[in-house]
């Protein structure tokens, strides 16, 4: 943690202006307490070469090989001088397997003199196919020689461990090495951020030995003590920062809003046609319990795909406005927005309808608002919020607009979490004369430790049971490429499903009318997906109504279409008149249609497992059993297949999140998807780690509950102050 003068010292001054400047715009480091929490990726020992066969495509890699054969070519060329050009092709080999490296014209005298067979060296460069070959072009390398002849190379610094640093093209990982030896003795200077009690209990090294431990390692042992270390840094120090958060919290006022013993959502009960599961109980007394406190909820609410958790959330709003507050939900897209707000008023029936002649005694009003309604009735669903006429509101992001008033707000609801920044969520919240309570929904399942991580200021709800009658669904992958029958038989299903009274869905990864087709939504990064663009909404479309679904009401659905046009076609499919639709991921959550049996999802391996799943719960919502194909193109080796086979496997929710979590980097998790700002998290591996999170966490509550100001840790303090980045301060001031 860079607290003291020598690890907040810029790069400039001790690396020099060209390389510091490199380090800032590609790597974000700055100082040299960056550089030092900059750490090895993996490590190569002496005498033992990587393994060439499992290196990425397109990435940019650094690896330890040995020179197995190196040959010089001449070949005709009309722009080098003399009317010949040279190409220098390298062999390296790791024992099992070999790689090509490849140098042209000016740049292949040098590695020609020194890349001899039997020399060892570090190459890096970005990884691409030749004639089915993997082949590096032009890489950087250095040798390995380790000769004591005053040239100071990795291997005689490093001692038996090699590290290999996250790098750039601008940037090799032995220059990093190099860099950081530099700095590495400032690390005597770090300040250790671990209450003493908590270090010596668990038996952690010192920072400055991690530091130290982590960048020139003599033994394997060395290593694990490192990061074993500095694991329990970054938890720690996180979930302080989440403890005070959450504690904060506590110290706000809020209006209580405690549902009245007869009033609306006493009525709303009386009137449904179902009991509510166990799950769902259990859930609202959480909710209708922090409700009633005097300072603002702040609660998860997570569940399967189709679980109840907006009747969860309904009755939560009923709650407030039975309390005289206010209720906002708050959807990602126009389509979900008016899907929930028909849902809703459907559900309540009369009691939707307050100041209007049939009403109910207890009714109040349900108001859309989004950003493509008419003046009229945008003024008159402006003033039903000032005036408080409207109990419960329903929008976009169009409610978060500054002329947005509300007479009361007691309650917000977001709906997709991770669909919304928390500038939206926070500026919301903003309009409450005190701070409303807030709950926050999700359908995609959350690992509890990514739970504690990235929402560690929410209390967590679980809704893991499906209410009764609904059905399971049976999910297949379709390899289209290696069996096209496979594909007509899809379609034969489609057709069986509609004449049997059902419908369907088809999905594709994008909309079919841009400029670039290679824009579409999705992509995989294998090779083979690349080979032509995403399959289209319009094309796909116009090919099955004139072919395997000819005859059948065949409508396309997408983000583009005017609202008016978008929620014409849900309503005809809702109500039965369309067959199939064909539509983008703009299905992807919410869209209840129970008559919709089967859903065909098109280049299935472009969609991530989250996505997959969100789609797939759009079917058997109804008391017919669902039927979702996957269809790929991707060969039955490539890791698309294995995780399309996963999402096949399984209809846990939760455990297909951990495999998309694993199979993913945690930045993507917990980094500008959540806060805005990078990911502080450099070792802890939120699945691997799940325990030390939890014990950090508990350990933190308890440090906070005891000191918030954290006045007699001084050095935790300025750790919390270094860990934490503007963007990420201001991500947890906003919750």
């Amino acid at each position: 943690m860079d607290l003291v003068p020598a690890l907040r010292e810029p790069l400039k001054k001790v690396l020099g202006p060209a390389t510091a400047k490199v380090m800032a715009e590609h790597l974000g480091l700055h100082t040299v307490g960056d550089l030092l929490h900059h750490y090895p990726r993996r490590y190569e020992e002496r005498g033992q070469l990587t393994h060439l066969a499992d290196l990425p495509m397109d990435e940019h890699v650094t690896v330890v090989a040995q020179v197995a054969d190196a040959r010089l070519h001449t070949f005709a060329s009309s722009k080098a001088p003399r009317g010949k050009g040279q190409r220098l092709e390298v062999t390296i080999t790791d024992g099992s397997g070999r790689l090509q490296l490849v140098f042209f014209g000016n740049g292949v005298h040098k590695p020609h003199k020194e890349l001899l067979p039997g020399t060892r060296a570090m190459f890096a460069g970005k990884v691409s196919v030749f004639n089915r070959r993997l082949q590096l072009a032009h890489p950087a390398y250095e040798l390995l020689r380790g000769d004591g002849d005053g040239d100071e190379t990795v291997e005689s610094w490093a001692g038996a461990l090699i590290p290999l640093y996250p790098a750039t093209a601008k940037l090799e990982s032995w220059k990093l090495a190099k860099a950081i030896q530099t700095v590495l003795p400032s690390a005597q200077e770090a300040v250790d951020p671990l209450p003493d009690s908590l270090r010596e209990g668990r038996g952690l090294v010192s920072l400055p030995e991690a530091l130290l431990k982590i960048h020139r390692p003599h033994t394997k042992a060395d290593i694990e003590d490192a990061r074993a270390r500095l694991k329990w840094d970054e938890a720690f120090v996180l979930q302080v920062a989440l403890a005070r958060r959450r504690h904060a919290e506590t110290q706000l006022p809020a209006v209580p809003r405690k549902p009245s013993p007869d009033g609306l959502l006493t009525a709303f009960d009386d009137r449904l046609p179902f009991t509510l599961t166990d799950g769902q109980r259990k859930v609202s007394r959480e909710i209708f319990d922090d409700l009633a406190t005097d300072h603002p909820m702040h609660r998860l609410l997570q569940g399967e795909v189709g679980s109840g958790k907006t009747m969860v959330a309904l009755r939560a709003m009923l709650a407030v406005v039975d309390a005289g507050g206010q209720a906002v939900l708050l959807a990602p897209t126009e389509v979900l927005a008016q899907q929930h707000h028909r849902s809703v008023v459907e559900m309540m029936g009369e009691l939707a309808e307050g100041g209007m002649l049939g009403g109910a005694e207890h009714a109040t009003k349900v108001v859309l608002l989004t950003g493509s309604m008419g003046a009229a009735a945008r003024r008159q669903a402006l003033l039903d919020l000032a005036t408080g006429e409207a109990g419960i509101v329903i929008g976009t992001h169009a409610l978060i607009e500054d002329k947005v008033q509300f007479h009361d707000l007691g309650l917000v609801v977001v709906d997709e979490q991770h669909r919304f920044g928390v500038e939206q969520r926070d500026a919301l919240r903003g309009k409450g004369k005190q701070p409303p309570h807030l709950l926050v929904m999700t359908a995609t399942p959350i690992p509890r430790t990514v739970a504690m991580t990235v929402f560690g200021d929410l209390e967590t709800s679980v809704l893991d049971q499906l209410p009764a009658g609904r059905s399971p669904i049976a999910s297949h992958v379709v390899p289209a490429a290696d069996k096209p029958h496979f594909l007509a038989r899809a379609w034969e299903r489609v057709r069986e499903e509609v004449s049997n009274g059902h419908q369907a869905y088809v999905v594709c990864p994008r909309i079919g009318d841009e400029d670039d087709p290679k824009k579409g939504a999705g992509q995989s990064a294998e090779g083979d997906a690349e080979k032509r663009p995403p399959l289209a909404v319009l094309d796909v479309a116009e090919q099955l109504a004139e072919g395997p679904l000819r005859g059948l009401r065949v409508e396309v659905l997408h983000g583009r279409m005017q609202p008016d046009d978008k929620d014409a076609v849900m309503r005809r499919f809702a109500a039965g008149e369309t067959d199939v639709l064909v539509a983008t991921t703009v299905i992807e959550v919410g869209v209840n249609v129970p008559n919709a049996t089967a859903m065909v999802i098109m280049d299935a391996d472009r969609f991530g497992v989250s996505q997959l799943h969100q789609l797939r719960g759009r079917v058997g919502r109804g008391s017919a059993p669902g039927l979702c194909l996957l269809v790929t193109e991707m060969p039955e080796a490539s890791a698309a297949r294995q995780r399309l086979n996963a999402v096949a496997g399984t209809l846990d929710g939760f455990e297909l999140s951990r495999i998309d979590l694993e199979q993913r980097r945690e930045g993507d998790v917990l980094g500008q998807a959540q806060s805005g700002a990078r990911t502080s998290l450099r070792v802890l591996a939120v699945i691997e780690d799940e325990e030390i999170i939890a014990e950090a966490r508990r350990e933190a509550a308890a440090v906070v509950a005891a000191d918030p100001e954290l006045t007699g840790l001084p050095e935790l303090r300025m750790a919390l102050d270094a860990l934490l980045d503007e963007e990420r301060e201001q991500y947890l001031e906003k919750g």
